[in-house]
């Protein structure tokens, strides 16, 4: 993967670092400090959020012609955990205080579901969505989508018994089960490639929103740090609690615009493999997690909570652009050939 363009002083800063040098520049950290202090809304700044993508990038693929060593540098991990701190405080302030109560862990976890009320871009897409629209959502989601599972996947050698088996069971089928050609990845490139978008991984990253990282980054954050192993079990539970029928909706617009099976395989997988994954996620999973934590209750809620809330930032931006007339897109990108 190549490096991606800059969005601001910082995201420059960090390229040229991490291509040309062997530590992080002062010219970097001073860009760091003043993003810090004058960005407004660390979840929507461009320049913040590729940033914290380029940071964790290097614990997944890295980039072309950046050396390993990067990974554990110090100084770069002292400013990743600055956008970290920013980003977090953020997450707590979008979601507010998500109270606890004595009943089931599912039920609340289910409870948190029933009560919000974001905009759904899937009944858009399913009933209104152009071609045009297709090929933003699926750029803005190919962020995530080109390494689905792998962010929470980080967090299994954090579990141990009930919670670590079922998170197992559920990884192992974003993986295809053994089958290169029916990991989640894959399906989701193959659907791309037939709307005529670079399938190359990050080759995207370039046209991509801010939300489109906000949400990656969130999923990195709670799958890197061991204290937010309880996030990271409860984010992966709303994700797999809500999947179902959005992607039975999604499977339905691309239908609208003439796509047959062979291109709506991604979201007719999910809409059968996330159906058994609820109830794995919230009782074998996030339950168990909890009945030997009891302290951790609180840190799946929150995490629950910004996958929803996540969500509905994710449809606000790209339907407010199409509302207005214009694209969602950060730049938008050329067709594949």
């Amino acid at each position: 993967m190549q490096l991606p363009g800059s969005r601001g002083p910082l995201s420059a800063g960090l390229c040229t670092d991490l291509a040309s040098g062997d530590s992080i520049s002062p010219s970097t950290a001073a860009a760091a400090e003043t993003l810090l202090a004058a960005t407004t809304d660390p979840l929507l700044d461009d320049d913040l959020q590729l940033s914290l993508a380029i940071c964790y990038e290097l614990h997944y693929r890295g980039f072309d012609d950046v050396a390993d060593a990067w990974e554990w540098d110090p100084e770069l991990l002292r400013l990743r955990a600055r956008l970290e701190q920013r980003h977090t405080a953020a997450l707590r302030a979008l979601v507010g205080d998500v109270a606890a109560t004595g009943a089931p862990v599912d039920q609340q976890l289910t409870a948190l579901i029933a009560a919000d009320d974001g905009p759904s871009l899937s009944r858009h897409l399913a009933r209104s969505g152009t071609l045009a629209q297709w090929q933003e959502y699926l750029t803005l989601r190919s962020v995530y989508h080109l390494k689905e599972g792998d962010p929470h996947t980080w967090a299994i050698p954090r579990l141990g018994g009930r919670a670590k088996a079922a998170m197992v069971e559920i990884q192992a089928d974003e993986y295809g089960g053994g089958s290169a050609e029916r990991m989640h990845s894959q399906l989701f490139a193959g659907m791309m490639s037939d709307l005529d978008l670079d399938t190359g991984y990050g080759a995207l990253w370039d046209h991509a929103p801010a939300v489109a990282f906000t949400a990656v980054n969130t999923m990195s954050l709670f799958g890197l740090h061991r204290a937010l192993r309880g996030a990271c079990l409860g984010h992966l539970a709303a994700v797999e609690m809500t999947s179902s029928e959005p992607s039975r909706r999604y499977s339905s617009g691309l239908r609208r615009l003439g796509f047959g099976d062979a291109t709506t395989v991604f979201y007719d997988e999910h809409v059968e493999a996330d159906a058994v994954h609820e109830q794995i996620a919230s009782v074998d999973m996030c339950g168990s997690l909890v009945a030997e934590e009891p302290s951790l209750l609180a840190d799946v809620l929150f995490g629950a909570a910004c996958s929803l809330a996540l969500d509905g930032l994710t449809a606000v931006h790209l339907l407010g652009a199409w509302e207005a007339g214009r694209s969602g897109l950060f730049a938008e990108p050329a067709l594949a050939a």
